[in-house]
Formats: structure tokens, C-alpha cells, sequence
């Protein structure tokens, strides 16, 4: 870019030094460098099965190479349209209603002028994120449950039916997109507050100065100073289009709703686990993380190139 200027490149000989003075806090990371490489980077390479027809008692060395086959037969598959549909649906609902519920949670938080309430108020919308997946759809279901929901009892009330909510397909996106709401919300808005907590008090001082009210100073400080923070987690969100939540989703999941409930990760599971269909449920997981992978590059850098943020790199 014209006008930035060049970072310096430091001699190798210097860095060397640099990095031995420092050598006990490199040390410290060294734990989570070998983490990542055993259970990160070592299992990639069991990826390879995805060009085998693997046998699971011959190895890879006793298995037939056959290339792109499994490929071919998940993109020709009956199912494949079908999981596509279900995670980019169930994600681009999840993307409209629950990126945004942060960021208005943090400003919302941010204009509290009571330090006691809230306090109470995150500590209370931070619970749910660390209630258990099991727990956590265990409440949701008996919340919707029929014969003992708490819906159920409104709907009497009322004089109406009881909806099995879990039971019935058209339900099940909504459901997943409002508890995650619930979730993830109040922790999610972390990342928002710390970048409000950045924003020089001047500016608001300023501001007031010259007359601005509170929907102004929100309007040209506030949401312009996490705006880099907004674009990098927006960019890590886009990147997660074509993943689920594979926990939740099958804990949720009934034969009722398996029409749109079944996803990518259900599906490789199903496939490798149940059925010991390897190869086919391998090169389904590596399609999913390479799709995943050219949408976070695409989303980055469509954010460089039409907005002021720098990207995530």
C-alpha cells in the first residue's frame, strides 16, 4: 500500500540472541506448541484416508489408493444437497440474528450507569455458557416439552393445544438459533465490551461538548471504535458458514426434525462411526474444513479491501 512504510528486518544472528534471552518465556509456551502439534497437526494426517479405500485392519499400507472416489460419491450422494442446504440455512439464520445480539448487548451494558446492576446483569446473562451441553439442551427440551413445558402450561392457559416443538421440522432451525442466542449471548459479549473499554473518554467529553446526544455519541464514537472488532469476529463467523455445532445439533436431533437437522458433522459421524464407512466419512470432514477455509480467506479479504479494517491478517 502506498505510503506504508517497511518494517525493518531484523538479522538473523540478532534474533537468535534476542530469542535465547527470552528463552524461559518461550519455554513457557512450549507446552501448548507440542498440544497442537499431537492433537491438532498429527491427526491431519490421517486425512489421507479420504484417497484410500481404508481398511481398517490393513492400514493405510494395505488399503487401495483410489484417488478422488470418495468424493465423487459424497458430491453425487442423495444426502449432499441436503446437508448443504440444512448448514447454510441453519448458519445464515444463525449469522442474522445471533451475530448482531453481542454487539447490542454490549452497547447496552455500556450505557448502565450502576455498577451494581451490572455486574448482576453479566454474571447472570454469562451463566449459560457454562452449563453443560447436555444440561443445556436438557433444559431447553423439558422447557418445550409438551406434557411438562412451561409453553405447554401457557398454551392450556389460553385454552390452546401444546406444540411438540422438537417433533415438528419447521421448528428445529429456530429453536437452535434462539438457544444459542440464550448461550452465547451474554459471553460473547465480552469481546465487545473490552473493545468499548478501549475507546478514549475524550472523544464522549468532546462530544458532549459540542452538544451530541446519546444516540449521536453511539452512532459516530462508539460503533466506529469497535468497528475492527466487529469486522474480525464477522470474518471468524463466515469462516464457521459450513461447520455446526455438532453437539447440540444431535442432542436436539429426533427422526421428526432429521430432515433439517442433518448436517455435515451428523452425517461424517453417522457414516464413520456407525456404518465404519472411513473413507467416505473422511473426505466428507476434509471437504467441510476446505470450504470452511476458503470462506474465512474470502471474507478477509473482501473486509481488507471494502472497509478500513486490516483483516485478521
Amino acid at each position: 500500500m502506498k505510503g506504508r512504510e517497511k518494517v525493518p528486518r531484523i538479522p538473523r544472528k540478532n534474533l537468535w540472541k534476542r530469542i535465547w534471552r527470552a528463552k524461559y518465556i518461550y519455554l513457557m509456551i512450549l507446552p501448548v506448541i507440542v498440544w497442537f502439534l499431537l492433537f491438532q497437526y498429527w491427526p491431519m494426517t490421517w486425512l489421507s484416508i479420504a484417497f484410500f479405500d481404508y481398511d481398517l485392519y490393513q492400514g493405510l499400507s494395505g488399503s487401495v489408493f483410489v484417488g478422488l472416489k470418495n468424493f465423487v460419491k459424497f458430491f453425487t450422494g442423495l444426502d449432499f444437497w441436503r446437508l448443504i442446504r440444512n448448514v447454510l440455512l441453519m448458519n445464515l439464520y444463525a449469522l442474522a440474528v445471533g451475530f448482531p445480539m453481542p454487539i447490542i448487548f454490549a452497547l447496552f451494558l455500556n450505557e448502565f450507569r450502576t455498577r451494581k446492576v451490572k455486574k448482576f446483569v453479566q454474571t447472570v446473562s454469562f451463566l449459560p455458557h457454562f452449563i453443560s451441553m447436555v444440561a443445556f439442551v436438557t433444559i431447553v427440551t423439558e422447557f418445550l416439552s409438551p406434557s411438562t413445558g412451561v409453553l405447554a402450561q401457557i398454551f392450556r392457559f389460553f385454552g390452546k393445544e401444546p406444540i411438540f416443538f422438537l417433533g415438528k421440522a419447521k421448528y428445529f432451525r429456530t429453536i437452535m438459533v434462539f438457544s444459542g442466542v440464550w448461550q452465547e449471548m451474554g459471553y460473547s459479549a465480552i469481546i465487545y465490551l473490552s473493545a468499548l473499554t478501549a475507546i478514549d473518554v475524550n472523544l464522549y467529553e468532546a462530544a458532549m461538548a459540542d452538544g451530541a446526544n446519546r444516540w449521536k455519541r453511539l452512532i459516530h464514537i462508539t460503533l466506529p471504535g469497535i468497528m475492527p472488532t466487529v469486522v474480525v469476529m464477522f470474518i471468524l463467523r463466515v469462516g464457521s458458514l459450513i461447520n455446526a455445532n455438532f453437539e447440540k445439533i444431535f442432542l436436539f436431533q429426533n427422526s421428526m426434525n432429521l430432515e433439517v437437522s442433518e448436517v455435515i458433522q451428523t452425517w461424517v459421524y453417522k457414516r464413520g462411526m456407525i456404518k465404519y464407512d472411513y473413507s467416505l466419512a473422511t473426505a466428507a470432514g476434509l471437504f467441510n474444513g476446505v470450504v470452511a477455509l476458503a470462506l474465512v480467506i474470502m471474507a478477509n479479504r473482501f473486509s481488507k479491501r471494502y472497509s478500513d479494517s486490516a483483516g485478521i491478517w
